[in-house]
């Protein structure tokens, strides 16, 4: 029906790869647990708007020039491990200011200060999810192969792909949202619980970039 080959296969498989740890959800997680709600929503529309873009761009066919040109493809891989490091670099200083001033944080109110409440988290999202690597490989190399290539219409069958894909993935993003506002009471309340929540997230990222960086040598 409308050019989509097994649909079920489809959304069991996008649910299996959404559900894998990945950089955009512990991303999301963490600026919720740190701010909320509000500022987990705006990360929630970075890696929505990033995916959407990624999606525009496999079905415009940049699918067949990466491969065409496998090092475009390693510069992308590349270029998002530099960001993921940057990340984890960036997470691990916040832990270690919250170390250094945890004598302050427990005599204040319980108050989360992780991070600057003035960056912009939806085009952290957005930059983190056009460098996704996970979110690429999944674009060019799974969601392709559930469209019929003599479907007369075929941006009708990536459009209905799509719209299944951002609703699962809204939903998850909506759970990690709602998660880190309950990890947020908790962690307003240990200074302890936000460094190590904060370090091994920051480990989580530069572990990110070290794979990829890797998975390229080998």
């Amino acid at each position: 029906m409308f050019g989509i080959i097994d649909l079920s296969a489809y959304i069991i498989g996008s649910i299996l790869i959404i559900l894998l740890p990945g950089p955009n959800s512990l991303y999301c997680l963490s600026v919720s647990a740190a701010h909320g709600v509000r500022k987990g929503y705006h990360t929630v529309a970075g890696i929505f708007l990033g995916d959407s873009i990624l999606m525009l761009v496999t079905v415009l066919g940049v699918g067949s020039l990466l491969k065409l040109y496998p090092l475009l493809f390693t510069a992308i891989k590349l270029i998002g491990g530099l960001y993921l490091l940057y990340l984890g670099i960036k997470l691990l200083m916040g832990a270690y200011q919250t170390f250094r001033h945890r004598a302050l944080l427990m005599d204040a109110k319980p108050k989360l200060v992780a991070a600057p409440i003035h960056q912009n988290f939806f085009n952290r999202a957005l930059l983190l999810s056009l460098t996704n690597p996970k979110a690429i490989l999944f674009f060019l190399s799974f969601f392709v192969q559930f469209v019929e290539p003599t479907y007369p219409h075929p941006f009708v069958s990536f459009f209905i792909l799509a719209i299944i894909l951002q609703i699962i993935s809204f939903s998850y993003l909506s759970i990690m949202v709602f998660s880190g506002k309950t990890l947020s009471r908790k962690f307003s309340q240990s200074p302890l619980l936000i460094m190590v929540s904060m370090s091994l997230t920051g480990l989580l990222f530069v572990g990110f970039a070290m794979n990829l960086w890797l998975a390229q040598l080998s």
